[in-house]
C-alpha cells in the first residue's frame, strides 16, 4: 500500500496543546505488545521499540499498570508503580527524547478482565458481574471469573493509584499521562450501566457512574498539571463484554464535569460515522484525538478529511506504526507501507517488534 501526504496536508500541520508540540498530527496509538518482564518492568527491547517510533510526534504507550493489583488481564504488560519500573521508563523517555519525540504513558486498571492465574490477584470491579471471554495465562486459555465488587472505601485507593503512577511517570521524564477510561476496563466498567449495578454514590445515575473517572482526572491533574494529562474513552464500544444502554448520558456527564479543565486532549476510540460521536463531539472543549480503528485508519484520505473538517484535531494510528516505525516519512515520500504481521503482535522477542526496517535502513 502507498499513500502520499502533500506538503499542505492537514495531517502535516503542527499540533500544540499543553506540553505537546509536534510537527504533524499522526500520533501513535496505545498498543498492547506483551514484551515487559513478568513483574511488569519494561525491557531494553521496549526502549528500542519506542525509540524507533519517536517520529510519531506523540507516542501514547501501551496500557501500563497503575498499581500492582491493576493488571492481571495479560502476561508481560508493563507497570509504573515501583522504582524498578520507573527507572526503565526513564530510559524509554530519554531514548524517545533523544530522537526528538514526545511520549505519554497510558495508565490503566483492568478490573473484571483480570484473572487469578495472572499477576495482580483476584479481579475487582464495580459489581460482581463476570465478563464473557477468556484469559490467556500460564495455565492456557481459561474463562474469566466473577469479580469481587469493590467496597466504597476501596475506591479512593484506585484513585490514588492513578495519581501516584502519574507522578512516577513525570518523575521518570515522560511527557504526560493518558488515563485509560475505555475498552471495557475498570473505568469503562464504572461508566457502563450493564457492568455497574452499585447502589452507593458510584452507581445508579450517569453522574454517579462517572464519578470515579472524574475523581481520577482531577487527582491526576492536581498532581502533575492539566497540560500533561489526556484521557481515552470509547463510548459504546463492546470490548470485553461491555453493552451500555445509555452511552450518551454517562459520557455527557463525564465530559461536562471536566469541561473547565484544560487537559492536553480527549481521545476517543470510535468510528467517524457513529452517531454517538456527532452527539458528544460538541461537549469536548480541548483538542480532540480520534482513533477510528484499523479499517478506517488505513484510509489516509479519510483521516486527512477528519482533520480538515474539524472532526478531529489529530488522528491516532495503531497497526501502521507497528510495521512502519517511520510512518510519516514514508507517507511524505509516497513510499510503500510495510504490512503488519498479526502473528507477532503478542509474541515474545524482537520479531515483529523491533525488526521492521525504516526507509533509511531498508535502502542502505
Amino acid at each position: 500500500m502507498t499513500y502520499t501526504l502533500t506538503d499542505d496536508s492537514p495531517l502535516l500541520k503542527p499540533f500544540d496543546s499543553g506540553v505537546i508540540h509536534t510537527p504533524h498530527r499522526v500520533f501513535m496509538a496505545p498498543l498492547t505488545r506483551l514484551r515487559a518482564e513478568s513483574d511488569g518492568t519494561p525491557t531494553d527491547l521496549q526502549t528500542e521499540y519506542y525509540r524507533q517510533r519517536a517520529g510519531a510526534g506523540l507516542i501514547i504507550t501501551e496500557a501500563t499498570q497503575s498499581s500492582a493489583s491493576a493488571g492481571g488481564a495479560y502476561m508481560n504488560t508493563p507497570g509504573i508503580h515501583n522504582d524498578a519500573q520507573q527507572a526503565k521508563w526513564a530510559e524509554i523517555a530519554e531514548a524517545v527524547h533523544n530522537e526528538g519525540g514526545q511520549i505519554f504513558v497510558q495508565t490503566w486498571h483492568v478490573g473484571r478482565v483480570a484473572h487469578p492465574d495472572l499477576p495482580g490477584g483476584d479481579p475487582v470491579a464495580p459489581s460482581a458481574i463476570a465478563a464473557d471471554g477468556k484469559a490467556h495465562g500460564p495455565n492456557g486459555s481459561v474463562p474469566l471469573v466473577t469479580p469481587r465488587a469493590l467496597e466504597t472505601n476501596e475506591i479512593s485507593g484506585i484513585v490514588d493509584a492513578f495519581r501516584t503512577s502519574a507522578r512516577r511517570a513525570i518523575d521518570a521524564g515522560l511527557d504526560g499521562v493518558e488515563i485509560h477510561g475505555a475498552n471495557g476496563y475498570l473505568l469503562h466498567q464504572f461508566l457502563g450501566d450493564d457492568t455497574n449495578q452499585r447502589t452507593d454514590e458510584y452507581g445508579g445515575s450517569p453522574a454517579n457512574r462517572a464519578r470515579i473517572v472524574i475523581e481520577i482526572v482531577k487527582a491526576v491533574v492536581d498532581e502533575i498539571g492539566a497540560d500533561k494529562v489526556g484521557i481515552r474513552l470509547s463510548p459504546g464500544h463492546k470490548a470485553n463484554g461491555m453493552n451500555e444502554s445509555d452511552t450518551v448520558p454517562v459520557h455527557q456527564e463525564l465530559l461536562r464535569a471536566i469541561a473547565d479543565i484544560p487537559l492536553a486532549y480527549v481521545h476517543f476510540l470510535i468510528e467517524p460515522t457513529d452517531p454517538v460521536l456527532a452527539t458528544l463531539r460538541p461537549e469536548i472543549t480541548v483538542p480532540f484525538l480520534l482513533n477510528t480503528g484499523f479499517a478506517i485508519e488505513s484510509d489516509f484520505a479519510q483521516l486527512e478529511k477528519l482533520v480538515a473538517d474539524g472532526t478531529a484535531d489529530a488522528v491516532i494510528v495503531g497497526r501502521w506504526y507497528i510495521s512502519n516505525p517511520d510512518l510519516v516519512e514514508r507517507l511524505k515520500k509516497g513510499a510503500e507501507l510495510t504490512e503488519p504481521n498479526q502473528a507477532t503482535f503478542y509474541a515474545p522477542g524482537a520479531e515483529g517488534y523491533t525488526d521492521y526496517p525504516s526507509l533509511e535502513t531498508q535502502n542502505a
